[in-house]
């Protein structure tokens, strides 16, 4: 057994005597490859309106994404994952599955601008439904087997628009089940599934649902998403979602749930994203802004400790930023 000598002998601070010899040792490291930009995509023309509860987020219209996707690709970002926000909205939110829904043309402006950046799209229900609930209700119940269909019908309409890869986020049982037959079977057994694996009915969800418009109408979504005081059953969501064929796994959110970002990366060994949300951005843009924390040094801290946890890839709306700090720009 290895017996750590004593001080003097041991003085760790010699591995942090310079700027150089700190980053020559150095075991975690951020690169621009482990983040995905979230968008936010609407109907109009000429719409780049920031969102109030998330300074430096913005509404897009399908004319503004160029102009986005062009600064998304120069900063060497790899990824998007789009939101949409309907013209209506009815019960089942019939535009989510609609070939000229708001999500799918963007999907095609996006490639044709740039058919190298990858684009990945959320699949659920919440924005497009007129009672804001990731599913079909029932009587008040939200009905979990006949949502399925709906998502299947949404993961493929995204596949035949041109998007790379699905996410599907409603905390549904069976959903990556659902949707890896529906794909297969319509000719896209190459799209993988990045599922949202361990969904927390979390408080920093706050600021997103202002941005997507899809605050539930009644009740909450405690009955599908998860309960924050609960980790072994994290674990358990997140096999089923392996063993229907999931390619990738998330955690949502990150910062309050380093841990279980930690214990899913210790079990399985498929790839593991992690979902820095809109109320951990929020807070550090408000604290900023009142002159409490340094903005860069905060972000940076935070993103760092999700991928120390053991996340592969970061899904953030500190994305461009963080680019333009981790390269110097």
């Amino acid at each position: 057994m290895y017996t750590l000598p004593l001080f003097p002998t041991a003085r760790p601070r010699r591995l942090r005597w310079t700027q150089t010899i700190r980053r020559m040792v150095e075991e975690t490291r951020l690169s621009v490859d482990d983040f995905i930009y979230p968008l936010f995509v609407v109907h109009g023309e000429n719409v780049r309106r920031e969102i109030p509860s998330m300074p430096g987020v913005f509404h897009l219209s399908l004319d503004q994404l160029p102009r986005e996707v062009e600064e998304i690709s120069t900063l060497g970002i790899p990824a998007v994952i789009l939101f949409g926000l309907p013209a209506s909205k009815d019960p089942v939110g019939r535009e989510n599955f609609d070939p000229e829904g708001i999500v799918q043309r963007a999907v095609r402006v996006i490639k044709e601008e740039n058919p190298d950046l990858t684009v990945i799209t959320d699949v659920c229900m919440c924005e497009y439904t007129d009672h804001g609930h990731c599913g079909i209700v029932r009587d008040g119940i939200i009905v979990n087997d006949e949502t399925l269909d709906i998502y299947a019908r949404v993961a493929v309409s995204h596949a035949a628009a041109g998007a790379d890869m699905v996410a599907p986020s409603g905390m549904m049982d069976g959903q990556v089940a659902a949707i890896r037959r529906a794909l297969d079977d319509a000719g896209y057994a190459h799209i993988p599934i990045m599922a949202y694996a361990a969904k927390y009915a979390s408080n920093f969800y706050g600021p997103f649902r202002d941005a997507a418009q899809s605050p539930p109408q009644f009740g909450d979504r405690k009955s599908y998403q998860m309960n924050p005081a609960n980790a072994r059953e994290a674990l358990r969501e997140v096999a089923l979602d392996v063993q229907e064929g999931a390619d990738i796994i998330m955690v949502k959110p990150a910062l309050a749930y380093l841990d279980i970002i930690r214990q899913v990366r210790d079990t399985f060994p498929l790839p593991v994203a992690a979902y820095n949300v809109s109320g951990e951005y929020s807070m550090i843009k408000a604290a900023a802004r009142n002159g409490w924390l340094d903005e860069r040094a905060v972000a940076l801290e935070v993103l760092t400790a999700i991928k120390r946890a053991g996340a592969d890839l970061i899904l953030t709306y500190f994305a461009k930023d963080a680019a333009k700090w981790i390269q110097g720009a």
